[in-house]
């Protein structure tokens, strides 16, 4: 089998089109969320802790001669990427817990008992006659 047309077979299964729709996905939920660190929490953070903006925290390794921009160590930025994270983490992990429990509660479900054959329901028959005669 060629890898042209095990591609293709990837592709038609769905698989592509499932990773595709999980990574536009992924990538608005990353958006929002950054959004959300750096222009909700953060900023009550920072109140909280004598009025610092993450964003702007930095350390200069550098400072500016002339035109030449200051080298900063931008720290405050790396602090609001970990706070992303763990948010997106953590929402991963209550939606992937969801759905394991969705999945134990299929396979807990009790499998259908088969319905007797025509021999099964005879022999139940002579049997409660049986019962019934002695």
């Amino acid at each position: 089998m060629s890898v042209m047309s095990e591609f293709k077979e990837f592709a038609v299964k769905g698989n592509m089109v499932d990773l595709a729709v999980g990574v536009i996905i992924g990538g608005a939920f990353g958006k929002i969320v950054s959004t959300l660190v750096t222009n909700v929490l953060m900023p009550p953070i920072g109140l909280l802790l004598g009025g610092a903006d993450f964003s702007n925290l930095a350390i200069t390794l550098k400072p500016a001669v002339g035109e030449v921009p200051a080298v900063l160590l931008k720290y405050g930025v790396f602090l609001n990427a970990i706070i992303d994270f763990v948010i997106i983490a953590f929402v991963l992990f209550i939606v992937i817990k969801g759905i394991n429990a969705m999945k134990r509660k299929k396979e807990e479900l009790p499998a259908e008992v088969p319905a007797p054959t025509a021999q099964e329901v005879l022999l139940t028959e002579i049997r409660d006659l049986l019962k019934k005669s002695s």
